[in-house]
């Protein structure tokens, strides 16, 4: 039987099943990502932001099309973290937007839906890239439309969109000239793709691959185990001894785990010394955790000697229970306004004392591989307590959530869009608090400008790039983000990246020293510097930063 119409219900399992799926493949597409520098996150993103929206999607009962894309859509831009999630957010918004006020959807509008997302995509976009999840998005929605004029028949539509958007994906590296030099497809597009292939396969009542540790169900584990065991009526919530519901899932990796190997009953050891209702699941390739904790960052640097970050939340148990119980706080006695305020984004404790030192506000931890998210910087800017607010993102794959931010806040805010910790230290003494806002951000930018950045890495694959032949292990050097200098030696790529890093104009070499980075080196560093260049001013700061050994700042 030929299906014509698709009621609320069925879209909702849709989404929840697009969430799962693309969940289980976020590694997978972290891995395309172009660089090799190991700040892979478009997947990580992509899962993190349709997780938010796919929550927002799992509340409803018994819901209109309408109703389901709406909730979506609202989860999504919640959720949206880095360029990705925030572009996948968008297309859909516009989805919603095109579907509103319907109770079914058929493949004119469901096509409708899809051509509306690519529109508010584009739009939200400065400067559009062809051969990214945009691409993909507008071929796939051409296609729909083309469809939607000859079938009614939604299995089909949707069986012709899936292919559509994976031929399309395939061209991504006719487009993009990057991805055709690495050999690879778009991750954005990829990323989509998985969550068209999801829908089809929820519509058609086919099975995904079987789930494994990534897509455990902690939160019915937990549900099952010791949440029901804490019955909240009975208790004040100031004696509430652990604050934080804290779950994360990491991805072992083998140089890791050499220098730390992974005990399963060690580490839970470990984490129950930090706090209570404890979780541990593990295989060969993940650990997922779930603990309450007062401190989340202890847990999870505990978890990260083992790999990466695959997913964080963290939950105020406080905030939660006072919800439930009915706990009015009585309202203290507010402070007024700040005329101004910046919030700004760090990776790692040194850098966050910096910033502040320099005038920030509030200050994030955010960075390469876990973004902020949109409501993470909309109640960033709420603390702030300002009437006007600056938020320097310092990263380029931030700056989209950011604005989208700034656009849901209550007060004045602007954004500089830094793109880097060193651009974001320099934005900061560009701030005068006589100026008006947009005066400051102004000025703020072309301080911002007036600044050169090198970051010390190595590399996580074998390729080729910018004319260079980088090795999987190998050191890199990258200038304002393009690669200068690679060498498996990392003093060797740190001069080669001076080298180009230093002119004669320049004054002031400022090092924040990573948390992978030694003393030793860091002396070896200052040494040559104040060989080579006597007239340069070097200020040497432990920042702390992951990822990053060095990250040097010149003006």
């Amino acid at each position: 039987m030929v299906l014509k119409q698709l009621e609320g219900d069925k879209l909702q399992e849709m989404v929840l099943v697009g969430a799962d799926h693309l969940s289980n493949n976020a590694d997978m597409i972290d891995a395309l990502n172009v660089f090799p520098v190991p700040d892979g996150d478009t997947g990580t993103n992509m899962n993190l932001s349709m997780t938010s929206g796919a929550q927002e999607v799992g509340r409803l009962t018994n819901p209109n099309v309408s109703e389901v894309a709406q909730s979506f859509a609202k989860g999504l831009l919640m959720g949206a973290r880095g360029n990705s999630g925030v572009i996948l957010s968008q297309l859909f918004r516009g989805f919603s937007k095109g579907v509103e006020g319907l109770d079914v959807l058929t493949t004119k509008t469901f096509a409708k839906g899809l051509e509306n997302g690519v529109k508010t995509a584009y739009k939200a976009v400065i400067k559009p890239v062809e051969g990214t999840i945009l691409t993909v998005a507008k071929d796939t929605a051409n296609k729909a439309l083309e469809l939607a004029e000859t079938t009614e028949d939604l299995e089909y539509f949707l069986e012709e969109i899936v292919k559509a958007s994976k031929v399309s994906l395939d061209n991504t590296p006719e487009l993009l000239p990057v991805l055709k030099e690495v050999g690879v497809v778009d991750s954005g597009g990829k990323g989509l793709v998985v969550i068209y292939e999801a829908f089809l396969a929820s519509l058609k009542g086919e099975a995904l691959p079987e789930k494994d540790v990534k897509s455990i169900a902690m939160g019915d584990l937990v549900n099952a185990d010791h949440h029901q065991s804490h019955n909240q009526d009975y208790m004040d919530t100031s004696e509430i001894e652990f604050g934080y519901c804290t779950e994360f899932m990491v991805k072992f990796e083998d140089d890791k785990l050499a220098d730390h190997p992974y005990n399963e009953e060690t580490f839970r050891e470990e984490l129950s010394a930090l706090g209570d209702s404890l979780l541990v699941v593990s295989d060969d390739d993940y650990v997922r955790v779930h603990v309450h904790v007062e401190y989340p960052g202890e847990a999870m640097n505990l978890a990260q000697r083992f790999g990466s970050f695959m997913m964080i939340k963290v939950e105020n148990m406080r905030e939660q229970h006072s919800a439930i119980v009915g706990d009015e706080k009585k309202p203290a006695e507010e402070k007024p306004l700040s005329e101004y305020g910046i919030v700004a984004v760090s990776v790692g404790d040194g850098i966050a004392e910096l910033l502040k030192s320099l005038g920030t506000t509030v200050v994030m931890q955010g960075g390469q591989t876990m973004n902020p998210s949109t409501k993470d910087i909309t109640e960033a800017i709420k603390q702030a307590h300002a009437k006007k607010v600056i938020v320097l993102p310092n990263n380029k794959n931030i700056i989209m959530a950011a604005e989208q931010a700034a656009e849901l806040a209550e007060c004045e805010v602007v954004v500089v869009p830094t793109k880097t910790i060193p651009q974001g230290m320099s934005a900061l003494l560009g701030f005068n608090p006589d100026q008006n806002l947009k005066d400051n951000q102004q000025q703020m930018i072309e301080s911002a400008k007036a600044v050169k950045t090198g970051q010390i890495t190595y590399a996580v694959r074998d390729t080729q790039i910018d004319g260079l032949t980088i090795e999987n292990g190998h050191f890199m050097g990258l200038l304002d983000g393009k690669i200068k200098a690679s060498n498996k030696d990392q003093f060797e790529t740190i001069k080669a990246l001076i080298t180009d890093l230093v002119g004669e104009e320049d004054e002031i070499f400022t090092l924040l020293q990573g948390e992978d980075a030694t003393d030793e080196l860091t002396d070896q560093i200052v040494d040559y510097l104040e060989t080579q260049f006597e007239d340069l001013e070097v200020e040497v700061h432990h920042g702390q930063q992951p990822i990053y050994s060095y990250i040097f700042s010149v003006e």
